[in-house]
């Protein structure tokens, strides 16, 4: 097989996107090293530094309007900036605050004003800005923000205030050194009535670097990772700003103090606002990813040239990767990690789609849709990201440990992921509301009680049926097999259609019975809360199931859209250890009902241990096949000459 025939299937439609960032990356090689041997300050301006170099050679600007000096390229531009994760992860976070949440505010929540002002500034890094959304005492709850932005029409300014040490913006990238204005979110007050959380510019420093006055900035110090991100801490102390300030796109006021916005529902108002801003949790997602094919390239590299005993009277030493074991531990999480790709490419794809015009004239369920996917994806390549480069070193030894072959610092980068752009947790029970209904606007408010009073208001067999479920099971008791398996426990297990019913089965299995728990409970007059409370692990295991099943049929899709040859047999190859690693991580649940015998359970096992014999002749190819920089990865416990 042919890694560069199996890359260029791999890099799809925006390969030139992502050659380009690889170039700038070995030309910027340098930086992998520079958390290690500077000061924090040092390293965090050497960042800086190299950000505005390639934000002068364009490639920063790729995803925004050609009349702002972009490119008009959201597709590539995602795809660049995953592909930053090749390298220095602290560069990427700071592209994506600038860049994908500062200007990305500016383009979608203002408007002509805002975007002629600012937008040019902010695309060519001449206005270094922040994103000032979570607090010290709120996060993910983003509606209950203490932050207050309160009008007076008598000087047609708004006033930017911390009301409580709550309320201070904390972990916000570029406010320690290097931002001069801020995108703050804050409860917008107009004539003593709130009008919940909307979004101003507020200048945070002068262009000497002095904080504005009223505006108090403090640095949040070391970071267990991503050093070279400046995150800090602001205080507002009755800052003022003028009202046309705030980015007005969904909600406007007047001079005179009067408010006003084409969606009337508040809650509704709020999640279109914060929609807009998914391309943050879809470019996190696909930068994990990205950053799990690093620790895999290093880790089967080392494990074709690392030997380690061999057989009893033999003076030959095995390699790593020839042990059943060692291939258990990378092989499957190489699989999982093509399966992910793929996924990530079918939702930037969707991005594409739904913003690639006028967001107005999207419908709103291709938007909610499209934000629920962006989520699943998001928790699961994160989770991933941590499980694979944690296995990945474990699986180099000391080696592994040492800073100097990379995974060390992949390792404590990587780790924030999993919370930032939203908790994992938290996304995953978003999954699994949008799962419950289709009509996810009479939820209100994305928290429990919200959600439990919708449950107590609608019959829940309309949520169920609108899954579809009563029609899967009635399909799946022909392609699942049950504990009444054939004798012969292999039959199909390589079959995609057994794969899909099986994932699919659980999905629906789970939804139903979170839906009936929730109904039970609030039929039985329990509290609202207290029922959504009990069922929460529930919903969030239905989450997951339905992100799984979504992530195995984009890669099965992949697979069946690959060349024919060796790139589609070797997809063919990783799809089936995939499928069959995920249903072997689950065996105990699928076991538990009726949906796998013992000794169909048994075969499963062997035949991933077959399947990994199976792909590891082609490991390094495989890997090879990402494309990582060569100084990325040509780390000192790897010797390059082994595997060019």
């Amino acid at each position: 097989m042919s890694a560069t025939g199996l890359r260029d299937y791999l890099d799809g439609p925006h390969k030139a996107a992502r050659d380009l960032v690889r170039d700038g990356l070995a030309a910027n090689a340098e930086l992998l090293d520079a958390g290690l041997e500077l000061s924090r300050s040092e390293y965090r301006d050497k960042v800086f530094d190299v950000l505005q170099q390639i934000t002068a050679e364009g490639h920063t600007g790729r995803g925004f309007p050609k009349e702002f000096g972009g490119q008009g390229d959201p597709g590539g531009f995602i795809a660049g900036f995953e592909t930053l994760a090749f390298g220095d992860l602290s560069l990427m976070v700071k592209a994506g605050v600038q860049f994908g949440l500062f200007a990305g505010a500016i383009l979608h929540l203002g408007t002509t004003r805002h975007h002629d002002e600012y937008l040019t500034d902010a695309i060519e890094g001449r206005l270094p800005g922040c994103f000032a959304m979570t607090e010290t005492g709120h996060g993910s709850n983003v509606q209950a923000l203490g932050t207050t932005a309160t009008y007076d029409p008598a000087t047609q300014e708004f006033v930017i205030h911390t009301p409580t040490p709550a309320a201070r913006k904390d972990y916000i990238g570029n406010a320690a050194r290097h931002g001069r204005m801020a995108a703050v979110f804050a409860q917008l007050v107009v004539g003593g009535e709130s009008h919940g959380v909307h979004c101003l510019l507020v200048p945070i420093r002068t262009a000497a670097g002095d904080p504005m006055p009223g505006v108090t900035l403090t640095d949040c110090g070391p970071k267990l990772g991503l050093n070279g991100v400046d995150n800090g801490r602001i205080v507002f102390d009755r800052v003022r700003v003028p009202r046309t300030a705030l980015l007005d796109r969904y909600a406007q006021v007047d001079a005179e103090g009067n408010y006003s916005s084409e969606i009337e529902n508040p809650d509704r108002r709020f999640f279109t606002m914060l929609g807009t801003l998914v391309q943050g949790r879809v470019s996190v997602g696909g930068a994990a990813i990205n950053a799990s094919k690093v620790a895999l390239t290093i880790a089967v590299r080392y494990a074709n040239q690392r030997r380690q005993f061999g057989a009893p009277g033999s003076a030959d030493e095995s390699l790593l990767l020839d042990y059943r074991m060692h291939q258990r531990r990378l092989l499957p999480l190489l699989a999982k990690t093509y399966a992910l790709h793929f996924a990530q490419a079918e939702l930037v794809d969707e991005f594409v789609r739904i913003f690639a015009g006028d967001v107005a004239d999207k419908s709103e369920h291709d938007q909610r849709a499209l934000e629920a996917q962006a989520a699943g994806t998001k928790a699961l390549g994160t989770w991933h990201a941590t499980e694979t480069i944690q296995t990945c070193r474990e699986a180099c030894g000391g080696a592994g440990y040492l800073a100097e072959n990379r995974l060390a610092t992949l390792k404590a980068d990587t780790d924030v992921f999993t919370t930032f752009e939203g908790d994992n947790t938290v996304l995953l029970q978003l999954v699994a509301k949008g799962l419950l209904t289709n009509y996810r606007e009479s939820f209100g408010k994305l928290d429990p009680l919200g959600t439990a009073r919708f449950i107590a208001a609608q019959a829940v067999e309309i949520a169920v049926e609108k899954t579809a479920l009563r029609t899967v099971v009635e399909l799946l008791r022909d392609a699942v097999p049950n504990r009444n398996d054939s004798a012969d426990p292999d039959a199909g297990l390589r079959d995609d259609a057994y794969h899909c019913g099986m994932l699919r089965f659980r999905e629906e299995h789970l939804l139903a019975g979170v839906a009936r728990r929730l109904k039970k409970g609030i039929d039985a007059g329990d509290e609202p809360f207290e029922v959504f409370n009990r069922c929460q692990d529930h919903v969030i295991a239905a989450g997951r199931a339905h992100v799984d099943r979504v992530v195995l049929e984009a890669f099965l899709a992949a697979v069946q859209a690959a060349p024919e040859g060796s790139v589609r047999d070797r997809l063919k190859e990783l799809y089936d250890l995939h499928a069959l690693s995920t249903l072997e991580a689950d065996r105990a649940w699928y076991i538990e009902h009726g949906r796998l015998s013992g000794p169909r359970s048994k075969a499963i096992t062997a035949l991933v241990n077959e399947l990994c014999g199976v792909v590891r002749p082609h490991a390094g190819e495989l890997v090879d096949a990402f494309g990582v920089p060569g100084a990325a990865v040509d780390v000192p416990m790897v010797v390059p000459s082994q595997h060019e």
